[in-house]
């Protein structure tokens, strides 16, 4: 017999977007921590040393607070992850030349090399797996960057 509990709006779980957002970045996710072990590198981890890379590469000095705005993620787990990556020896943290209470970042020749190594690993897997999407990864990305834009 069918519940007449009718507590959710969709009929079907695969309805419901946030459900089926959180499915698809889990699966994306765990595969990605698969690509990036090989790297001794979490995500987050990632993210920043790309982040660093990508900034260092139009801009002069990349600060924390500029890092975390870049990758959304906030300033205290910045901080402690740069922490973690400063002990790896991919990272080193220096005093800001004009703003004392900034700290200017820096990939080191090491990190360099493993950035440069891991973003061709996240972009080949990127590509395997958004090419179920065709021709539609441009607009699925243009959909994902007005979310992002509209945040409350």
């Amino acid at each position: 017999m069918k519940s007449t509990d009718n507590t959710f709006s969709a009929k079907h779980a695969d309805d419901s977007s946030g459900f089926l957002l959180w499915q698809v970045t889990s699966l994306w996710q765990r595969e990605i921590k698969k690509a990036l072990e090989q790297y001794d590198l979490t995500h987050s981890q990632f993210v920043l040393m790309a982040s660093i890379h990508w900034l260092t590469l139009n801009k002069q000095d990349v600060t924390q607070i500029m890092l975390s705005s870049h990758t959304k993620i906030d300033p205290m787990t910045t901080s402690t992850v740069l922490r973690t990556l400063q002990v790896k020896g991919f990272v080193q943290r220096r005093e800001h030349s004009t703003d004392t209470r900034a700290k200017t970042v820096y990939l080191t020749e090491e990190g360099k090399k493993i950035i440069k190594k891991a973003v061709v690993t996240v972009e080949n897997f990127d590509k395997t797996f958004f090419s179920k999407l065709g021709d539609h990864v441009t607009g699925f990305n243009s959909q994902l960057r007005k979310l992002l834009t509209e945040e409350a």
